[in-house]
C-alpha cells in the first residue's frame, strides 16, 4: 500500500481491517464494491533480515470469502500455502512449475512498493509538507 493510496482512500471514522497493519480505514467498503465483479483480494507482506510474515483476505459477490488468514514470524506454514497463496488460489492463481503462487504472479519481483509505481506516481518527501 503506496503511502498516496493510504491517503487517498482512507475514510475517517471507519473501522480498520483485523489483522492488518497497512490497510487503510474503510478500505473494506472499497473492496466489497469492487467483489461485485469478481473476486478481489488484500495481500499484506513484511520481509526484513530473513523474518516474514503476511496477512491475507478475499472478497467475491461482496461477501468476504476468505480470511482473514495471518502467518506470524516463525510460525511453520500451513499445509495449505501461506495466506497470500491461499488467497492468489481464490483469484484463479496455479504455481505452475514454481515454488508457489506467490512466486508463479511475480510478487518477489519488487521488494518496495514504491518500486511497483512509476517515478511520476511516487509521492516525493516534500508531498506530504505542511
Amino acid at each position: 500500500m503506496a503511502d498516496a493510496l493510504f491517503d487517498a482512500v482512507t475514510v475517517a471514522g471507519a473501522p480498520e481491517l483485523d489483522g492488518f497493519w497497512k490497510a487503510p480505514a474503510g478500505f473494506d467498503r472499497l473492496l466489497t464494491a469492487c467483489s461485485e465483479t469478481g473476486p478481489v483480494a488484500y495481500i499484506e507482506a513484511e520481509y526484513f533480515g530473513g523474518a516474514w510474515t503476511q496477512t491475507a483476505q478475499v472478497w467475491d459477490a461482496g461477501k468476504v470469502v476468505l480470511g482473514p488468514l495471518c502467518l506470524a514470524e516463525g510460525e511453520p506454514s500451513p499445509t495449505s500455502g501461506t495466506p497470500i497463496s491461499q488467497a492468489l488460489r481464490r483469484l484463479g492463481a496455479a504455481k505452475g512449475n514454481h515454488i508457489d503462487e506467490f512466486s508463479a504472479v511475480g510478487l518477489g519481483r519488487h521488494r518496495d512498493t514504491d518500486d511497483w509505481l512509476s517515478p511520476r506516481n511516487r509521492s516525493r518527501p516534500d508531498d506530504h509538507a505542511t
